[in-house]
């Protein structure tokens, strides 16, 4: 299992697009990802289960990967999120 914390800095947090972007993102590796915020936890590979966690601009947020991909899922997503999910 790969942990990472990272403070999303998007204007608009985790809205629709950026969730749309980095669901994709996370669809891509072959592993479990996980999202965390505040002791909530949500599948990253399911659109309304991220955007439930109701992430702002400045909150932390938890990146937890485990599987075949976990090392470059864990890499790539991290810099998504600190890139303000521009791809």
């Amino acid at each position: 299992m790969k942990i990472a914390k990272v403070t999303v800095k998007a204007e608009t947090g985790l809205h629709a697009r950026p969730v749309i972007v980095f669901v994709n993102k996370a669809k891509e590796f072959d592993c479990d990802v996980a999202v965390e915020k505040d002791g909530k936890s949500a599948d990253a590979k399911k659109f309304l289960s991220v955007l439930s966690l109701g992430v702002v601009m400045n909150d932390e947020i938890t990146l937890k990967t485990e599987g075949e991909d976990e090392e470059k899922a864990i890499t790539q997503l991290k810099r998504l999120v600190e890139d303000n999910f521009h791809v």
